[in-house]
């Protein structure tokens, strides 16, 4: 943004309750792609590189502020102590930046998460390009109710906002409405907030009525039209959310696609807006990539797989899998049916197939870990093979301990590895072993007891069962045979 359009404060309106969203979470910081609604506005407000952000809070404020303390944005707070309309919020976001500020104010709700920079920077070239006392964003709406309506005149001017609850039929039947968000002259509007009366339907102190006073005063008052209504939906149930969700989820995908990323079933695929990618990826049906999730080029994600802040290497193929905080080498293959848990880092070539479990692991390049097996709190050097239904025993109802193997191991199918041990390279260990001791490297290792036949146990102990039936029957056949 210029210079010249750079506002002096962005004012954010994030007071209110919020009652039909029917929780106990201010409605604010209910979430979409992961960042609260009051997170969107703050960073579509970013674009405009202002001074001083305000946010305004008052219902639920400790949860607010603390969410704005943890956010990188740097933004100050205002509490509005009794909800008594926007014109108070505002004039308390002004008291807290000392009364009256010179140049551009920008006032925004704090719970329209669709807003852009892009229109925010369009609203301000008009303020500032038309010398506007006040400049409102409109939109035409498909259907207006429950927003305030913009009256014009004959030759077009805004000459009024009128409240949805006070409006009469003939402005009950406009179509473009308020958005809520406005571009002031810091100055005029500090001195019109004193003039602003509360002798309306809900007994509020209305922000829109600075618009009336400005103009009876001769100022220039003029609407920057929105190209797309629904950037200025504003959230008040959780079947808006919903649908604001929606919208937001086809703009990351459409951004996505127009970078190179292949989604198969668009309606399917849900990202945040932290998501990373790189070029050629396929995301298949079912996929959710959350927080900071990164796919690089030509890799492949899904069916049916959720990813959170877990890294995807060049060329890797995940498959209905879910995994949490975990780093997947280029090249690695993971599922189906895994479950990468935080700390788990997977290799170049390393594959953790169908029904395993990771955590806090590091499997080597070229390792596998195929299926049905779990490794916690390991270790596990390159190239090694890990047999069917392993477990690495790293809990001992106290404490967690480590498991290390070496590179080039071949361990049997139904291993327990009892930790801590450390297994190395070039060991080869049988099945069904329960390895509780270092094994040397080079070496076999056999944990299990010796096979022992009782011959006849079932006649005896199980007479006339089918089991019975079915050894005498193979015994008389084998007596035949000879």
């Amino acid at each position: 943004m210029s210079a010249t359009n750079r506002p002096a404060a962005v004012v954010v309106l994030a007071a209110g309750e919020g009652t039909r969203m029917k929780s106990a979470t201010p409605k604010v910081l209910h979430r979409l792609a992961g960042r609260t609604l009051v997170g969107h506005v703050l960073q579509a407000a970013s674009e405009l590189e202002p001074k001083e952000v305000v946010v305004v809070v008052g219902h639920g404020r400790e949860q607010v502020t603390a969410h704005l303390a943890e956010s990188d944005a740097a933004v100050r707070t205002a509490v509005q102590e009794e909800q008594r309309g926007t014109g108070h919020a505002v004039r308390t976001a002004l008291a807290e930046l000392g009364g009256t500020v010179e140049g551009t104010v920008v006032v925004l709700c704090g719970d329209t998460p669709l807003l852009t920079g892009a229109t925010l920077d369009a609203l301000c070239r008009t303020h500032s390009g038309d010398g506007n006392a006040v400049t409102v964003l409109t939109a035409e709406m498909p259907d207006a109710s429950g927003y305030g309506r913009i009256v014009r005149d004959g030759s077009g001017a805004v000459t009024a906002i009128v409240e949805h609850k006070d409006a009469n039929p003939e402005e009950l039947a406009i179509r473009e409405i308020n958005s809520g968000v406005f571009a002031f002259d810091g100055r005029l509007l500090a001195e019109a907030l004193g003039q602003v009366r509360t002798d309306n339907a809900q007994g509020e102190e209305y922000l829109t009525d600075v618009l009336g006073i400005l103009r009876g005063a001769g100022h220039r008052v003029g609407a920057a039209l929105a190209g797309d209504h629904r950037e200025i939906a504003g959230i008040n149930n959780r079947v808006q959310l919903a649908q604001a969700g929606r919208v937001l989820n086809e703009r990351l995908l459409e951004a996505a696609m127009l970078g190179g990323v292949t989604v198969v079933d668009p309606a399917s695929v849900f990202v945040d807006v932290t998501v990373g990618f790189g070029r050629d990826v396929i995301l298949h049906p079912g996929t959710q990539l959350l927080g900071a999730t990164r796919v690089e080029d030509g890799a492949e994600v899904g069916p049916n797989s959720r990813l959170t802040d877990t890294v995807v290497g060049a060329g890797a193929r995940v498959d209905n899998t879910v995994a949490v905080g975990a780093e997947i080498g280029a090249e690695a293959s993971v599922g189906p049916f895994a479950y990468l848990r935080p700390g788990t880092r997977l290799g170049t070539g390393a594959k953790a197939g169908t029904y395993v479990e990771m955590k806090n692991a590091t499997v080597g390049a070229g390792t596998k870990v195929p299926h049905l097996s779990y490794v916690g709190d390991a270790t596990i050097g390159e190239h090694t093979n890990i047999g069917a239904a392993s477990v690495f025993v790293n809990y001992d109802g106290v404490n967690k301990h480590h498991t290390t193997i070496g590179s080039h191991c071949r361990t049997g199918s139904d291993n327990m590895f009892v930790a801590p041990v450390t297994i190395g390279d070039g060991v080869y260990t049988a099945a069904g072993s329960v390895i509780t001791k270092d094994v040397p490297a080079g070496a076999l290792a056999v944990a299990r007891g010796q096979q022992r036949n009782i011959e006849g146990w079932v006649a005896r102990k199980r007479p006339g069962s089918a089991a019975a039936k079915a050894a005498g029957d193979s015994s008389r056949g084998s007596e035949g045979e000879s």
